[in-house]
């Protein structure tokens, strides 16, 4: 048998590719890799403004970032607890009971509520520029004091449910353009004074997602020429109250889906 020393030499290559790699790969075919999908968070991954939504009360819509990513990537397993109106606590105390150690992606974003967004945006649409002015410097305030924290103890609680995930945490878009946006719009000081916020919130995120071993994704190049006051905004307005200052149907596709893509691919 002119071939068995060959045959013997691929048969120990096969077995040291076994003991190395834990499978043996037939020419010809690919292993499918294994994606168990949970994507955690507020509003801004549940996919508020996007709409329809579910009956869950969390206002969750099947346009939002998670479920396009999920079904564009034919992911073994996808679960959606994200909620609107969620902050760190319930992250905490209600969604990360969703994670197993089975679970091998995560993605989040939270921090927002935290932070006071919706009583912010109220504030600086509705009050005087003082009154917003001062709101906001209270949010930085905070998400630069006391936000850290509860992030931190966050990132902490989906590592000890999900130890063998990677961890990706989205931020939040900047949600105005300053150009001029008519007699009835918010002022340009206000607009600006918001999108400073936005970045140090932003900021914020991104340093304890690092310290947490997390990616974090940065969804404000995706969304510039595109906010509030833009030709083609992906961001709400007033217009509806919910559903005010979140990304419509196309920021979920073409701001926030990319920023994630980026960071997957």
């Amino acid at each position: 048998m002119p071939h068995r020393p060959l045959a013997r030499a691929l048969g120990a290559l096969v077995a040291v590719l076994t003991s190395v790699t834990g499978a043996v790969l037939v020419p010809g075919t690919a292993q499918a890799a294994t994606v168990n999908y949970v994507a955690l968070g507020d509003s801004y991954s549940s996919g508020v403004g996007a709409g329809p939504y579910d009956l869950s009360g969390c206002l969750r819509s099947q346009k939002s970032y998670a479920p396009l990513w999920a079904a564009a990537n034919a992911v073994t397993s996808f679960r959606f607890p994200a909620c609107g109106g969620a902050v760190t606590a319930d992250v905490i105390n209600e969604q990360v009971s969703s994670l197993s150690t089975s679970t091998t992606l995560v993605t989040i974003t939270i921090g927002g509520n935290d932070a006071g967004f919706a009583d912010v945006m109220t504030t600086c649409r509705f009050g005087s520029t003082s009154s917003c002015t001062n709101a906001v410097n209270n949010a930085k305030s905070f998400a630069t004091t006391t936000l850290p924290g509860r992030l931190d103890a966050t990132y902490a609680a989906i590592r000890n449910r999900a130890p063998n995930a990677r961890l990706i945490v989205l931020g939040y878009p900047r949600l105005f353009e300053t150009t001029y946006c008519g007699l009835f719009a918010m002022s340009t000081y206000k607009r600006t004074i918001l999108n400073e916020a936005a970045d140090v919130l932003a900021g914020v995120i991104a340093a304890r997602a690092a310290a947490a071993g997390a990616t974090f994704a940065d969804t404000r190049p995706y969304f510039a020429g595109h906010g509030v006051c833009a030709s083609d905004p992906w961001i709400r307005d007033v217009t509806g109250v919910i559903e005010a200052y979140h990304p419509d149907a196309d920021g979920y596709r073409y701001g926030y889906l990319p920023a994630l893509n980026a960071v997957t691919r």
